[in-house]
């Protein structure tokens, strides 16, 4: 290919994968030697979040590169408005074919948001979701959430549109059609996300008296941040026995694995049909998942299982391979790295930064902040989050902050948000989130558009009904 000809870009994007449960990130168990791999060729960010700890409103703020609350995108039935711009119409804009495989979980009629075809099939974006009532609080589950209980070996539903999705990508990938023009390729893997059932090959790498479990300090629970006690009680995280446990951290794992060899069977396309030298590699999740630490399975929280994503990238001529960034950067900045690798339109709407600068090292002014923002079910007010440097810092309206010391305290057991030394840092970053955030009036926007489709729901729920006679 001309030396001058845009690369090609394979984004791989995961969902619910927390990137401490894989070799790149230290985990002493869990097999992931396709994204060691990239880890040894590529750059692998060690600091990274997702923008919402949530399927759909994550995968909206990554496909615009806006935060959600500029967008609308509250929760998993809040669809990302049609007119709305994406990097796939960006990339498109500067000459790519831009395709996707799999997840990305658009809701309503629109299911491309720029991209040219769905290869594959979106099972997420088929279901219906449960609309969320914030007036409504965050009643307790009328059971213990049954995750656990499903987890073993086996074959579901998301593991056969999983595998759709890889050989869909493969054919794309194979066509004799991609030498002429430069391409992007999501592929978007349902796993590791829950039901944890993974095909048998995959369980039997993870032998359940091998199986760690969660690190729960005594009276940790009892003394959570009130914001978490009830999203426990909500989602129906009650004290489940060891052997349950071990069950459900098995079929997440073998999970993983599982995403890992799809990584590498889309790598190992690469090298056989000679694209692997003009191709940026992406790995990526939309969120993490708690995997029963702090007694939380699931997302939707702040901890750092649940908004911290692996963000791994290989660049055809290694740039910088092996090199751990430990800036703090988001989503959002992937958005802007996306458009910035492919020399698309730079619009000024976009609220992250290209990485290509830190990447390169010749960024020495990096913000290193991360935001995030939950509106979504599990709370009854806007939660958000900001990640600076060392700190992070979390609000709950109505309820008290937190902060943590993200490199003395990397497992969030210790909040120094009332110990006096660390109120001007407290100060400090609660002024900085508020700045753009403003929890009030996104309080009323949310609860506006709830009632609204809450109403939607109702009227058309059952039909078209003949109208009352008039009198």
């Amino acid at each position: 290919m001309p030396a001058n000809q845009s690369p090609n870009i394979l984004l791989i994007m995961s969902d619910e994968h927390a990137p401490m449960y894989s070799g790149p990130y230290g985990h002493p168990l869990v097999q992931t030697p396709h994204m060691d791999r990239l880890a040894k060729d590529g750059i692998t960010f060690t600091n990274a979040y997702c923008n919402s700890p949530l399927c759909m409103p994550s995968r909206m703020s990554f496909m615009t590169g806006r935060y959600i609350h500029h967008i609308g995108a509250w929760d998993n039935a809040a669809p990302l408005r049609p007119d709305a711009v994406t990097w796939a119409h960006l990339l498109r804009d500067a000459g790519y074919d831009v395709v996707l495989s799999g997840k990305q979980h658009f809701g309503g009629m629109d299911q491309l948001h720029g991209f040219r075809v769905q290869l594959a099939r979106d099972l997420h974006a088929e279901r219906k979701h449960g609309l969320t009532d914030w007036r409504k609080g965050t009643p307790a589950a009328s059971r213990p959430w049954q995750g656990l209980a499903q987890a073993g070996p086996g074959t579901t539903e998301e593991i056969e549109v999983d595998d759709l999705a890889e050989a869909a990508a493969i054919a794309y990938l194979r066509d004799t059609a991609r030498q002429e023009q430069p391409w992007a390729l999501n592929v978007s893997f349902i796993a590791p996300h829950f039901p944890l059932v993974v095909p048998q090959r995959f369980w039997d790498l993870y032998p359940l008296d091998e199986i760690d479990l969660p690190n729960i300090p005594d009276r940790h629970l009892e003394n959570q941040h009130p914001v978490y006690q009830r999203m426990r009680r909500m989602f129906g995280c009650v004290d489940f026995p060891d052997d349950l446990v071990r069950r459900a951290r098995a079929g997440y794992y073998g999970l993983i694995t599982y995403l890992d060899e799809k990584i590498g069977n889309l790598i190992r396309t690469l090298e056989e049909t000679g694209q692997l030298e003009n191709t940026v590699i992406i790995y990526t999740s939309d969120h993490g998942e708690m995997n029963g630490e702090h007694g939380m399975w699931r997302k939707s929280n702040f901890y750092e299982a649940s908004v911290r994503v692996p963000l791994q990238i290989m660049f055809p001529d290694r740039l910088s391979a092996g090199k751990r960034l430990d800036e703090v950067v988001s989503l959002v900045d992937l958005t802007a790295t996306l458009v910035d690798i492919a020399g698309g339109p730079s619009l000024n709407q976009l609220d992250g930064d290209s990485l290509m600068m830190l990447i390169q090292g010749t960024e020495t002014a990096w913000k290193d902040f991360a935001f995030s923002e939950y509106l979504a079910h599990g709370v009854e007010r806007p939660m958000a989050m900001l990640r600076k440097g060392r700190y992070k810092f979390n609000y709950s309206l109505g309820d008290p902050c937190e902060l943590y010391d993200i490199s003395e305290d990397p497992d969030e057991f210790y909040n120094l948000a009332n110990e006096p030394r660390y109120q001007t840092i407290c100060r400090d970053l609660e002024s900085q989130l508020l700045a753009e955030w403003d929890p009030v009036e996104i309080e009323k926007q949310v609860r506006e558009s709830q009632q609204a489709r809450l109403l939607i729901d109702k009227v058309t729920a059952g039909g078209w009904r003949k109208p009352p006679s008039a009198s």
